[in-house]
């Protein structure tokens, strides 16, 4: 089912269409893990990852107010990018990854309707705004554009 589709699966529509539990779709979820498939979780669900074809990325340093969000994400996919993650660094645990697929305004708007629905603390916070966003783009061009925005809005971290 993940290689057949592009949007995240919930764990929950899976064991629906298979007649199984959601706990047996969550174990072999980490068996599929286990034996090197790249699949990630995310709050809509499942998502195999694949590194496209003729795509290229690069990870951006940013800084920048939990109000600041929306603007941050926005400015990356206006220019045809894809946010594919955010990392941060904590003290105790080291390098913590979550997984942002976001591609399009639609996709900022209903991650910010997320946190707000669920109370959720962004992980900026763990780290005082500093953290890094994995950035996929079709061109070398976009992802320089993306660079210069971050710069201009100030929100690149140099």
């Amino acid at each position: 089912m993940l290689e057949t589709t592009v949007e995240a699966i919930s764990g929950t529509s899976i064991a629906k269409q298979l007649g199984v539990s959601r706990q047996v779709i969550v174990q072999d979820i980490a068996l599929l893990r286990a034996s090197n498939e790249n699949i990630l979780s995310t709050p809509r669900g499942y998502l195999l990852f694949r590194q496209s074809d003729g795509k290229i990325t690069r990870r951006f340093r940013v800084f920048h107010s939990s109000e600041q969000i929306e603007q941050e994400l926005n400015l990356i996919v206006d220019k045809g990018a894809r946010v594919m993650d955010v990392i941060v660094e904590h003290p105790v645990y080291g390098e913590i990854r979550g997984t942002l697929p976001l591609a399009s305004r639609r996709d900022v708007q209903d991650f910010i309707k997320r946190i707000q629905a669920q109370q959720g603390t962004p992980l900026l916070e763990i780290s005082n705004g500093v953290h890094i966003h994995t950035v996929e783009a079709d061109n070398l061009q976009i992802l320089e554009e993306v660079e210069q925005d971050l710069r201009h809005a100030g929100i690149l971290y140099e």
